[in-house]
């Protein structure tokens, strides 16, 4: 017969097996969403085109959020272009554009916050509907600014069909997601040459800016950019 002592363990083994299995369960989560940031650190040192490594990110993106789609708004001037989509949205890319003043997305990129919404998001007074992306009916939506150097250049958009209460884990995956973009697009505009002849200590010394240097008086343009 089972002694009182038996029983108290027995009980606190089997209230524990819950809590065991939720915490194998969160660091199984935490190493998806490591992997994930170390795939999109490999893509900013591969020689991939700069809209082929957008498209490697939303996919990932994807992946971890078990979302149904993924759309990635750059600005140009005063104005957000779609350049990025996890959806086979070719004729699409480059061409939905809004307002920095418009719907959900420009309402990201004007107060620099996340935006989560679990239910219904097209019934929200900011939303602004395109007839050419089926993604206007989705259910969730959640956003982030695109940051590079404190400043916002573009916004991602996680969305899902079904209601959905954004985790934390897929809220700190987006915004450091949309941190890696900032830093990636700002790599980009450097050609393979600058990185090669740059003086990174003098760049150091200098606290990070580079300084352009005068050329010999007999060279065309004055100044070296």
């Amino acid at each position: 017969m089972p002694t009182l002592n038996s029983k108290l363990f027995l009980k606190g083994h089997n209230e524990g097996v819950p809590r065991v299995k939720e915490l194998e369960s969160q660091l199984q989560r935490m190493e998806q969403q490591l992997n994930v940031y170390q795939r999109i650190s490999r893509l900013m040192v591969r020689a991939l085109s700069l809209s082929e490594t957008l498209q490697a990110v939303v996919r990932l993106v994807r992946e971890f959020t078990d979302c149904d789609s993924c759309l990635l708004y750059l600005i140009e001037e005063d104005q957000l272009v779609l350049c990025a989509s996890s959806n086979p949205h070719t004729l699409e890319i480059g061409k939905v554009r809004l307002k920095m003043d418009e719907g959900l997305t420009g309402w990201v990129a004007r107060e620099r916050k996340m935006l989560a919404i679990s239910m219904e998001a097209y019934k929200d007074p900011r939303f602004k509907a395109f007839s050419n992306l089926p993604e206007d009916t989705f259910e969730a939506f959640l956003s982030v600014p695109v940051i590079a150097r404190s400043k916002v250049i573009g916004v991602i958009n996680v969305q899902h069909r079904m209601p959905r209460r954004h985790s934390g884990a897929e809220m700190e995956l987006l915004t450091t997601v949309g941190e890696q973009i900032g830093c990636l697009l700002v790599l980009a505009r450097l050609s393979p040459q600058a990185v090669e002849t740059a003086n990174h200590v003098e760049l150091v010394r200098q606290g990070g800016h580079i300084e352009p240097k005068v050329r010999d008086r007999g060279a065309a343009g004055g100044l070296d950019s």
